[in-house]
């Protein structure tokens, strides 16, 4: 049966944070999310223009009614803004005792207050009932009065409210220099540590706790739900959309979406190499063989684990083309560096095959082609040195006059000729094929 996760939260007309990020996190994890709401605010990238709070018993009955029909297996708090709707939150939660995260949302990345002063108290009171708080370090100094400046204050502070509210504390690291690192404290320390990652941070705080309450109501152990939580935070941040004119949203849903977009870049490829294959192209697979790959869409086009190509290459026997293996993801180097450097100009560009090097197919290929080339014995000996760098930056010296169909090089010592088709994806990259065959 699924499991349901509560958010008791503002909304954000911005969809980067509040309710509506949260209900794409527990989306992500697999449970179904209910939303009981306190303010609603006119609010975008740059700022919040309006906030209305709700009435602190609408508030309350929201939660009511979810609960007693549906269930809930966790629930978190985000933006609560005033006391009234803080004391109606603590007295629903003791009645019904489910598992709450609270995320003492004070102030926006906007510097918008979030909380009115006189509901300070009353969230002191929550926080002693509940099972996880996660203030980012603004917040914990705030609610320990003391400054953090590096990992060992964050741990001192972290102790402080643990005594304090005699609840698990989790204080977010994001605020520090150095590595990503939570500090997790409830009578023993656990630090979650990560290398930092670009992208758009607007939500963060939303969507990670709202990552750990899914897990929670999934019956996972604290410790274990912070971990995929944070993993969870850091592909969101790292696969996000630049939308928006400052602070960019997380991507909430990233993992889910790079769920799809695998399999359909799996599917397309292996049914474009099928074809490939049915096309029979003896005369232009090179000596070494040729590959055929199709890269993840931006954003998730990090590396060349995120390009499919065909395992082994794609090789000729004496009278057939033949795939050495099956359809699989990092199994391509040289063309799958190739295909990512040439998406760091034209994004939209995702797929490419080589063939064999012939002075007729360029011919050919200049009549219905842009084509353009580059020299490998041009190549600056610190690009030779550095393992991989070949290929990119041929890739970006075609590309200097503007987008093309085709990149070729003449070779270098040891090294074959090649040509490189390019295409939006592998059907358009066949449908240049043909016209060379």
């Amino acid at each position: 049966m699924i499991k349901k996760a509560l958010t008791i939260a503002g909304s954000d007309s911005g969809s980067g944070a509040g309710i509506e990020a949260d209900l794409k996190t527990f989306c992500s994890f697999g449970v179904y999310g209910l939303v009981a709401i306190t303010a609603i605010t006119a609010q975008n990238t740059y700022e919040i223009r309006e906030i209305r709070e709700l009435d602190a018993k609408i508030v309350r009955e929201q939660i009511i009614a979810v609960a007693e029909d549906f269930g809930v297996d966790a629930a978190k708090t985000g933006m609560l803004y005033s006391g009234e709707i803080i004391k109606e939150v603590r007295k629903v939660v003791k009645d019904y005792q489910f598992p709450l995260v609270v995320d003492p949302v004070m102030l926006s990345k906007t510097n918008t207050l979030l909380l009115k002063e006189d509901a300070i108290e009353k969230l002191e009171n929550l926080f002693k009932i509940s099972t996880l708080i996660t203030p980012n370090i603004n917040e914990a100094e705030f609610l320990s009065s003391k400054k953090i400046t590096n990992l060992d204050d964050a741990i001192e502070v972290a102790k402080t409210l643990f005594e304090k509210y005699k609840t698990n504390i989790l204080i977010k690291g994001g605020h520090l220099k150095g590595e990503a690192i939570d500090i997790l404290y409830n009578g023993e320390l656990k630090l979650f540590k990560s290398q930092r990652v670009s992208g758009c941070t607007h939500g963060t705080g939303c969507s990670f706790s709202a990552a750990i309450t899914a897990c929670l109501a999934k019956g996972e152990e604290l410790e274990e739900a912070i971990k995929k939580a944070k993993d969870f935070i850091i592909k969101s941040i790292r696969n996000s959309y630049r939308i928006g004119k400052k602070y960019c949203p997380v991507n909430s849903l990233s993992i889910l979406e790079e769920k799809a977009k695998r399999w359909e870049t799996y599917r397309e490829l292996k049914e474009s190499v099928k074809e490939l294959i049915s096309l029979n192209p003896l005369h232009l697979i090179p000596e070494v063989g040729s590959n055929f790959v199709y890269s993840l869409p931006y954003p998730y086009n990090k590396d060349i684990n995120d390009v499919a190509g065909v395992e082994g290459r794609i090789v000729k026997t004496k009278r057939r083309v033949v795939p050495v293996g099956d359809i699989d993801f990092g199994v391509s180097d040289h063309l799958a560096r190739a295909i990512l450097t040439y998406m760091e100009f034209y994004p939209e560009v995702r797929s490419c095959l080589n063939i064999k090097y012939s002075e007729k197919t360029i011919e050919k290929a200049k009549k219905y082609f842009k084509v353009s080339f580059y020299d490998r014995r041009k190549e600056p000996e610190d690009v030779k040195k550095r393992e991989g760098a070949t290929i990119p930056w041929g890739v970006r010296e075609a590309l200097k006059f503007g987008k093309v169909d085709i990149i070729y090089h003449l070779g270098d010592y040891g090294k074959e000729p090649m040509i490189l088709i390019f295409g939006k994806n592998p059907k358009e990259v066949l449908e240049k094929l043909r016209l060379l065959i």
